[in-house]
């Protein structure tokens, strides 16, 4: 492999961030692909573990954050909770 010049990564935002970790929960949980286009397996724990240490984000950052990171932060922990339920396998009645 040919040597090629590092790549310069932009600096990373608190935003930035949990971004990250909800987009790895949506892809544990089979709502987006992996970054490489293929279909990820699902894996509820790695998705559950995603998302609390979200919820642990938002507690140890709670009156420290800009009014739109707060917002963002209780946003994405809503939307993958109820993502985490709806991934539940279906129990048959």
């Amino acid at each position: 492999m040919p040597d090629s010049p590092p790549v310069a990564l932009d600096p990373v935002d608190f935003s930035t961030h949990i971004l990250s970790l909800a987009s790895s929960a949506l892809i544990a949980l089979g709502k987006m692909p992996a970054p490489d286009g293929q279909p990820h397996p699902l894996d509820l724990e790695a998705a559950r573990h995603l998302i609390d240490v979200l919820g642990m984000l938002e507690q140890k950052t709670k009156g420290n954050l800009e009014e739109a990171e707060s917002r963002l932060l209780a946003s994405l922990i809503y939307d993958l909770r109820v993502a985490y339920v709806d991934a539940q396998p279906k129990k048959k009645a």
